[in-house]
């Protein structure tokens, strides 16, 4: 999840006055309206020691009226919160109806410190996650608004930070051996958050991201955020409803400070035809061998494709299988349910579709409809297709932990590509019976279609089940990559 994001992004001084002023005027109003209406409000601030949470902090509460917040800090309990049942400490922190509570800090960091120390194992973390989201959804189920920030920063920009922290001494304050500790381990702590995110993610209580490296883009971002939230419980009060926050519906400026995979995505990377045509024999044969080996060690896989229409799927899909023994492997192409598949619940028309060991199923578009087709179209409630990134990330798991091998991947174009691609399919004979009336009724939703790829991206790529993002405005080279990385996790898997 986090490796996906755009940390380059920021504001200049002048942009980031302006709409600092605006956003705490907005913020001072909403809690006033949130304080009136009864509403309990928890924020909490998980992630890296110097990744600028104090600042955030500080930027939020200062549009706020101090008697209707308190900031508290959990980063270990003290002795008589030890003696106390894990949940105690926070409980006895939880907001008044009307009132903001704000965590540096809380639940989660101590149970992935109690990891990290090796004080809990496996089994243990994922009991601790369980009892996690058992509380929030009580205090959701309870009329508690829950906004969980974490704030990322690579690891070359948290050293540079503690060295100026280290340089500074006396101006703020001196780092302390678990900050160096952590950048000693930044890459196994990452993995352990990212595990934390696939297993907290909940539709009642999302995690949001917050690009660090600048300062300024990191607290606009965060005022952004709670200011919609806030705006659409009180919408939710008044209507005498509960839903959830649809950020489908977000104004421009949320939009374009919501999780920024694609952005970084770089369409110009290209191959020669000589290349292409060598590699891809290459590519082609050792798949094939390795498809033997599959077959031989039992091991099923799942490959999944997923797109902007015209990106390509079909014709990686045919060059994927096109040295491949077809007794070994099948593509399911999946089109809107049917009659049947919708007096069941949505993912079971996949699960009839899972390969048996050795064999190798391929989905030419899958369950990822949920929050992408079906989001964006009103076909599924927001309870639903929010709800749908636990239930998604709770089957591949199941998947995995079963044996199977499971690739994902995205194949991005850029809106000007996918225009020539329409107009080359809709003028060739041969070729307009791949475009229709419901492609360019998509295509004029790419904005919205745009944004909820990015919360797929983000929330569904997890440790054990990643995303592969393919640059795929130039195909050959989109080809070689998908087939290079179905290879080399086979390999992987095979310890070759």
């Amino acid at each position: 999840m986090l490796d996906t994001l755009d940390l380059k992004l920021k504001l200049d001084k002048k942009d980031y006055e302006k709409m600092k002023t605006e956003r705490m005027g907005k913020l001072g109003l909403l809690q006033r309206a949130v304080r009136e209406a009864g509403i309990p409000v928890v924020i909490i601030f998980e992630g890296w020691n110097s990744s600028g949470k104090g600042v955030i902090i500080n930027s939020l509460v200062q549009a706020m009226d101090p008697r209707g917040f308190k900031v508290h800090t959990a980063y270990h309990p003290n002795e008589e919160e030890r003696g106390k049942p894990f949940f105690w400490q926070f409980w006895t922190k939880l907001p008044e109806k009307g009132q903001i509570s704000i965590f540096d800090r809380g639940w989660y960091f101590q149970t992935v410190h109690r990891e990290v120390m090796q004080q809990a194992n496996a089994l243990e973390s994922a009991i601790a996650y369980s009892d996690i989201n058992a509380f929030e959804r009580l205090l959701t189920d309870g009329n508690h608004v829950i906004i969980k920030f974490f704030t990322h920063i690579s690891a070359k920009e948290h050293k540079k930070r503690i060295k100026e922290l280290e340089k500074n001494y006396g101006k703020d304050w001196r780092p302390t051996e678990e900050d160096w500790r952590e950048i000693d381990i930044y890459q196994p702590l990452l993995k352990i958050y990212e595990e934390m995110f696939s297993k907290t993610d909940t539709a009642y209580a999302p995690w949001v991201a917050v690009e660090a490296h600048d300062t300024k883009y990191a607290q606009i971002k965060v005022l952004d955020y709670v200011i919609n939230i806030l705006n659409k419980k009180l919408e939710e009060v008044a209507a005498g409803r509960k839903t959830t926050v649809d950020k489908n519906k977000d104004s421009a400026i949320e939009s374009a400070f919501y999780s920024s995979v694609l952005s970084k995505v770089d369409l110009s990377q290209i191959v020669s035809k000589k290349e292409y045509t060598e590699k891809l024999e290459k590519y082609q044969i050792r798949l094939q061998e390795l498809q033997f080996k599959l077959f031989r060690g039992k091991v099923p896989m799942i490959i999944v494709f997923e797109g902007w229409d015209a990106a390509g799927k079909g014709g990686t899909i045919k060059r994927v299988t096109g040295n491949m023994d077809p007794r070994g492997y099948y593509v399911t192409s999946t089109a809107a349910p049917g009659f049947i598949d919708k007096g069941y619940h949505y993912l079971w028309r996949f699960w009839k579709e899972m390969p048996s060991q050795g064999m190798v199923a391929i989905f030419d578009r899958s369950w990822y409809g949920r929050v992408l087709v079906e989001r964006v179209e009103g076909f599924a409630t927001e309870e639903e297709w929010r709800r749908s990134y636990r239930e998604i990330n709770e089957m591949e798991e199941q998947l995995i932990n079963s044996g199977s091998l499971l690739l994902k991947f995205w194949l991005q174009i850029d809106k000007d590509e996918q225009l020539k691609r329409f107009e080359d399919r809709q003028s060739d004979p041969a070729k307009n019976w791949k475009i229709t009336e419901e492609d360019w009724r998509n295509r004029e939703k790419w904005d919205a279609y745009e944004l909820a790829v990015n919360e797929m991206l983000f929330r569904t790529s997890t440790v054990k089940a990643p995303w592969t993002i393919v640059e795929s405005n130039c195909k050959p080279f989109g080809r070689l990559k998908t087939i290079k990385t179905i290879i080399n996790a086979i390999e992987t898997r095979f310890g070759l």
